[in-house]
């Protein structure tokens, strides 16, 4: 019978890479907590008006990426969330989140977007997001900031693979207009340069023409006319105070004026973290102020900012960071030797894992040599071995498999002592890594 694969664009996540994937979003979700923001879950799917009503029928997202189908039951349209700050919203919306205080929020989870899979762009993809409903200041785009740094920091990425902030301000929905028709006053004298697709642009939203990933417009978008241009005093101020603010935190930035993002939403700050040597892929993350999507999804006119994380593109930069250490995956392996023995492991397994220690138990009659070599392809750090003679001692050999220096590289251990032993070496690894 022939083998059923995945879909093209959705991919397994394998137990190896599964344990990457967790240890950052371990340190990532450690990174909103420390700055106060509350966990949020939503549907992944939705009402396809909220993403139509909230990300602007222009978009991409819309037009052509969106996985969506009628519910036969009802006939209403549904679709599987291309982006969650919409969702965020509404769920805001919906539970009146904001009726006594501002609201600091993350998330996490799958989105979905029906486009050609190739590298760093996948039909299903993972991001972690903050949103701040409620919040109309430069010092809260600071705090995004802020956070996106923090993150960064907090998994390790230096040296090239340090993102780079760019960032823009769009100005008001008033300025944008204006600038949007100049653009397109100024795209119309160059039809004969545009593709089909930033033919349809021109018609609909010009400004979609500076997000155009064509090579050929380059020039032609840096002769475009310039957001600043449109922007009025109260725009530039609020654009000016931040990038103070960040001047004053040594947050190193460039403002590109051709930044606008890809959803229809943004307005005033946006900004974008890239990283070098990765192409047209190299966007980590984004974000900016989206003050006008409350009351466009039915909510009260509030000030509101966020950003996203795409995961598969953190992983991958992770992973080509040749400074970062393999990190442990469990604590404790057991091998063995012999029924009698793998019994008294299971037994010895269950006391240790009752301190918080983990512990995983080869529970399969391969050799030794065969276990000893599974400990290190599970990253353990460290390894007990049941043998005919610790059987016949009542102890335990345990093995350093990451041993610090000076450690011994093996002791014996009896089985009465074992908790308590391993208690303290993990207590003493731990401060050693603090």
């Amino acid at each position: 019978m022939e083998k059923i694969s995945a879909i093209r664009g959705m991919n397994d996540l394998l137990p190896d890479k599964s344990r990457v994937w967790r240890n950052l979003e371990k340190k990532i979700a450690t990174v909103f907590t420390n700055y106060g923001f509350d966990e949020i879950r939503t549907p992944i799917l939705e009402r396809t008006e909220l993403f139509l009503r909230g990300l602007g029928e222009v978009t991409d997202i819309v037009e052509k990426e969106m996985y969506s189908f009628e519910d036969r039951l009802n006939g209403k349209t549904y679709s599987l969330r291309p982006e969650n700050t919409a969702a965020v919203v509404r769920a805001s919306v919906q539970h009146s989140l904001t009726y006594n205080e501002p609201k600091k929020l993350w998330y996490y989870g799958p989105m979905f977007r029906h486009e050609r899979p190739q590298a760093g762009r996948y039909r299903q993809f993972f991001q972690f997001g903050v949103e701040m409903l409620g919040y109309d200041s430069f010092e809260s785009e600071l705090e995004l900031i802020l956070m996106c740094n923090a993150v960064w920091r907090s998994i390790g990425l230096d040296g090239n693979l340090r993102p780079r902030l760019k960032l823009n301000s769009i100005g008001t929905s008033e300025e944008r207009s204006s600038y949007v028709k100049a653009l397109g006053e100024f795209f119309q004298k160059h039809v004969g340069v545009l593709d089909n697709e930033n033919l349809k642009r021109l018609t609909r939203n010009p400004l979609r023409i500076l997000d155009s990933k064509n090579d050929n417009l380059v020039k032609l978008k840096d002769e475009a006319p310039k957001i600043t241009t449109f922007l009025g005093n109260a725009s530039k101020t609020h654009f000016e105070n931040l990038l103070s603010l960040l001047d004053g935190h040594q947050i190193n930035y460039e403002v590109d004026l051709k930044l606008v993002r890809g959803l229809d939403y943004y307005n005033s700050t946006v900004f974008e973290w890239k990283v070098s040597g990765f192409g047209a892929q190299d966007t980590i993350c984004g974000g900016g102020r989206y003050d006008a999507l409350v009351p466009i999804l039915g909510g009260a006119p509030t000030g509101a900012c966020g950003f996203a994380i795409g995961m598969e593109r953190l992983v991958e930069i992770f992973e080509a960071n040749s400074h970062e250490r393999k990190e442990t995956f469990v604590d404790l392996y057991f091998a063995h030797t012999g029924r009698d023995a793998k019994v008294i492991a299971i037994k010895l397994a269950e006391q240790v894992r009752k301190v918080g220690i983990s512990v995983k138990v080869d529970l399969t009659d391969a050799s030794l040599k065969t276990q000893v070599k599974r400990a290190f392809r599970n990253s353990a750090e460290f390894l007990a071995i049941f043998g005919e003679e610790e059987l016949k001692t009542g102890s335990v050999s345990v093995r350093w498999l990451s041993r610090e220096e000076g450690e011994a590289h093996q002791r014996k251990v009896p089985y009465g002592e074992m908790v308590e032993f391993l208690r303290k070496i993990k207590n003493k690894s731990g401060n050693k890594s603090q």
